[in-house]
């Protein structure tokens, strides 16, 4: 792939899950860090599960990596 990666990380769904895009691709409904982790492996990024929150490429949508179920107070 040529230039950066756009990883984004979209709110959570009402059902609970986050939806994966990289490059505006989506690749799966995540529930957890390592459910990103190994869809980024999958993509060919490898990236530790600890290291998903951290990493500044990642565009976390709405709230960040550590909201994965719908909004209680909705």
């Amino acid at each position: 792939m040529a230039g950066p990666i756009r990883v984004i990380v979209h709110p959570p769904s009402p059902s609970g899950g986050r939806r994966v895009r990289v490059d505006g691709e989506i690749l799966g409904l995540a529930h957890n860090l390592a459910d990103v982790a190994e869809f980024l492996r999958r993509a060919g990024l490898d990236i530790e599960p600890s290291d998903v929150a951290r990493v500044p490429w990642i565009d976390w949508r709405g709230t960040g990596p550590d909201v994965w179920g719908p909004d209680p107070t909705a």
